[in-house]
């Protein structure tokens, strides 16, 4: 038995140190690198890249994200010449969750930003479960937005039964964010299940070149410490999604999805396509909930012409 304790004593020391080094230089990572401002909903974090002359986009991140993982989405899918603004959504590192909060709350937040930053109008770029904040700045704040691009998002309520296996990956995930110990280990330990939570197919994750591992990874990474994020994400697991509302959006829209994607799945994306009446669809066979990774090149090089061809609408 002594032999045991000892030997068990001797793992865990490493494994501690390794997580305590992690966490702090996740810490070191995400604090004090954005501004936070008060707004009528509570403290509102954001950061801000790009060519500060370039045509500005409002960049919505996904669940487990926060400033941060806008920032990398502006690393992955936007070209250079655009100003990019990245806003820590309700619940999310240094943003608060008002209480009875709602996308609908969410999207007039980022009205109040632009405002408070002196931006007329804005490209709207909505990820995963930021697209439903993002779909509804664009439905309630029509004079704001220049143009949608919607990246894997949740539209609307799936009707299939594979949305029953999605609904328990969400679930999964956020569990994991409640506890900073947990996702760490999880991800470092066993980073191919976790992407597979992620939404991506095993297929997927053995085709990855190693430039879209490291891209993976980063993304990964964005999602640490867990436990600022928690709040966001257990808001994002709850929060209703938009539905036949998008009927009212007149910008025009690129959605961006993958037919393999098994968090938020490709019905999102046809419903789109059908509601919103200027929208164009940009599909993938394969790349599950990575795609903006996998199909990297393919997707910057149609959302640089997206965004470009809309500059200024009205």
């Amino acid at each position: 038995m002594l032999a045991v304790a000892v030997l068990v004593l001797g793992s865990a020391l490493p494994i501690t140190m390794a997580f305590r080094s992690t966490q702090k230089a996740d810490r070191g990572r995400v604090e004090g690198r954005a501004t936070i401002v008060p707004s009528p909903w509570g403290p509102l974090e954001y950061l801000e890249g790009g060519d500060a002359e370039g045509l500005p986009v409002l960049l919505v991140h996904g669940a487990g994200g926060g400033y941060d993982q806008g920032e990398l989405m502006a690393e992955i899918l936007l070209d250079e010449g655009f100003r990019w603004i990245a806003p820590s959504r309700f619940g999310y590192l240094g943003s608060s969750l008002p209480p009875g909060g709602t996308p609908d709350e969410q999207a007039h937040t980022f009205a109040w930003l632009l405002d408070e930053l002196g931006v007329d109008r804005v490209a709207v770029m909505a990820l995963s479960a930021g697209g439903p904040s993002g779909l509804l700045l664009t439905l309630l704040h029509p004079e704001r937005v220049t143009s949608l691009t919607l990246v894997s998002a949740g539209v609307t309520q799936v009707k299939v039964a594979e949305q029953a296996s999605a609904d328990w990956k969400g679930r999964m995930l956020v569990r994991l964010f409640s506890h900073d110990f947990p996702y760490w280990a999880v991800t470092s330990l066993f980073e191919g299940r976790f992407i597979e939570l992620m939404g991506a197919d095993r297929e997927v994750i053995a085709s990855f070149t190693p430039d879209q591992r490291a891209w993976v990874s980063r993304l990964v990474e964005s999602m640490r410490p867990a436990s600022l994020r928690s709040e966001g994400a257990r808001f994002d697991n709850l929060a209703p999604l938009p539905g036949d509302r998008i009927a009212g959006i007149r910008a025009p829209t690129l959605v961006i999805h993958a037919e393999d994607d098994r968090l938020q799945l490709f019905e999102n994306a046809r419903f789109a396509e059908a509601t919103i009446p200027d929208a164009s669809l940009l599909r993938f066979e394969r790349g599950g909930h990575l795609v903006m990774i996998t199909e990297a090149p393919t997707g910057r090089e149609a959302i640089r012409r997206h965004l470009l061809d809309h500059p200024e609408r009205r």
